[in-house]
């Protein structure tokens, strides 16, 4: 695998803010997912809802046929890259409370996956912790009407009646017991009516709009929060997983699902480690690959037995293990893996860095790629303000040549396979999107008060370059590749950023 460096840029912002605005909790983005041909884009955030964009054009020009000569006089996909407009919103989950366990679930979108298109229609799976819905997105043509001016004379007067302004506003005029009003009994009598012009409507055109309908609810299967969801190859089955457990779904049957993973053990007390995501093989549909909070990445074939309790192969960093200390295992958590498209290779990433790995070679990664190496001497001080928690995502391009992921600072930081494997690009996603500074090594840092967003000002904040400081209270945690092209949608706060090459 052997890449070269792109120049990136400034696509498209939806949601842009002012430094000054205050930003509510259900508006922070908590979801962001391409469908397989890239002409839409979903959003999901805390409040539970669902914004889905489209390409400006409908399908996008990358799906046309280019000869060879084309494609290589053209580099296409960097030129053409897509551009989104707002298509539809909906309400996915609402608050709900568990009576039984006395528990409050939230209605935040922890994650989204489209399904496969039928029939011009759109479906897409969410879930909050505890529940999943799919949901059908349809066009429909709806009648836009138009309002046209009349000289009253031109009306009947039981018209005129209806037409006149008078009877759209509130009155403050009795009415008698047939409901009418008496002002416009005495003016339907006297055949009087007041001088404003009437109005009368029809129906000028149909207006395109989308409309959502939840078509099946996958509840009361998980014990613990829901982390993953992934759609298989098949078309017809899909996955969930939470901390301890791993159930395959039938997209049709919403009362049964099939355990297929559970590391419960019968004392809780036993417990080493939790599953933190969980992904389906992009074409294998017998393969998955789950990874856990003790940074383990395990390939099972659901073919070997129907309840998955050993691996076929078992991915581990040899460097995490030598020298083990309470920190070093808890930043060796993976937060979040993906398959490239061919399925030969994992993208992983773990607090600290950006990891590749060869689905045939299971010892080490095959590329490392350090995100927050600079932040290794203050892991105690990340550790007592619950930073060192925080879940950020990768993705991976669609020719499996580039890697992306999120930082702290709203930095995008972009890898390669390659040439230019170690620096990459960094992005800072904000209101002056086209700055990219080079990440370099801080020398001093003040990490407290992370957790309820503080930054302090002064010679101990953490700077890249000269200007832009670290802060650890603005992340850009979710992101997706384009399937297609070589665009970045990332999410910083309730603003959704779009970045080409």
């Amino acid at each position: 695998m052997i890449s070269t460096t792109r120049q990136w840029n400034f696509s498209q912002v939806f949601g842009e803010r002012n430094t000054d605005d205050e930003i509510q909790d259900a508006d922070i983005i908590s979801a962001v997912e391409f469908d397989k041909s890239g002409n839409y884009v979903a959003v999901g955030d805390r409040g539970g809802r669902i914004v889905i964009f489209e390409t400006k054009d409908g399908k996008h020009r990358a799906e046309q046929r280019y000869s060879r000569n084309q494609l290589e006089q053209l580099d296409y996909v960097s030129l053409n890259h897509p551009e989104y407009r707002y298509k539809t919103e909906f309400q996915s989950h609402e608050p709900e409370f568990d009576y039984l366990k006395s528990l409050e679930i939230e209605e935040n979108i922890n994650k989204l996956k489209w399904c496969t298109s039928l029939n011009g229609s759109l479906f897409i799976l969410s879930t909050n912790d505890k529940t999943i819905k799919l949901w059908k997105v349809k066009d429909r043509k709806v009648k836009k009407a138009r309002e046209m001016d009349f000289p009253h004379q031109f009306l009947s007067s039981e018209n005129a009646l209806l037409a006149e302004k008078s009877f759209l506003n509130v009155q403050d005029i009795p009415s008698v017991s047939n409901g009418n009003n008496l002002e416009w009994e005495q003016n339907v009598a006297n055949h009087t009516f007041p001088s404003q012009e009437l109005h009368s409507v029809e129906i000028a055109d149909y207006e395109d709009t989308a409309y959502a309908r939840c078509r099946r609810v996958y509840a009361h299967a998980h014990d613990f929060n829901i982390n993953s969801i992934s759609n298989n190859s098949d078309g017809e089955t899909f996955i969930s997983a939470d901390d301890l457990r791993i159930n395959l779904w039938n997209l049709e049957v919403t009362d049964q699902s099939f355990n297929i993973v559970d590391m419960k053990p019968s004392n809780m007390e036993d417990l080493t480690e939790v599953i933190t995501s969980a992904e389906f093989h992009p074409t294998r549909c017998n393969l998955l690959a789950y990874s856990s909070s003790r940074g383990f990445i395990r390939l099972v074939d659901m073919r070997q037995s129907a309840l998955c309790d050993y691996n076929a192969m078992m991915f581990q960093d040899e460097e995490y293990h030598v020298s083990r200390s309470f920190l070093t295992e808890i930043v060796a958590s993976i937060s979040d893996i993906k398959f490239s498209v061919d399925g030969r290779h994992i993208l992983s990433r773990d607090y600290m860095n950006l990891k590749l790995w060869d689905v045939r070679m299971d010892s080490s990664p095959v590329a490392t790629f350090k995100i927050h190496e600079h932040l290794r001497p203050k892991l105690c001080e990340l550790y007592n303000n619950d930073s060192i928690f925080n879940k950020f995502e990768c993705c991976v391009s669609g020719d499996g040549l580039h890697f992306a992921t999120g930082s702290y600072s709203n930095l995008l930081r972009i890898f390669s396979h390659g040439v230019g494997s170690e620096e990459g690009t960094t992005i800072e996603a904000s209101k002056n999107p086209n700055s990219r500074k080079p990440l370099r090594r801080a020398r001093r840092s003040s990490l407290s008060n992370l957790t309820r967003g503080f930054h302090r000002q002064g010679h101990e904040n953490t700077n890249i370059g000269n200007e832009t400081p670290w802060n650890t209270s603005s992340k850009l945690q979710h992101l997706a590749w384009h399937p297609g092209s070589y665009l970045i949608a990332c999410a910083s706060g309730n603003t959704l950023f779009f970045y080409h090459a």
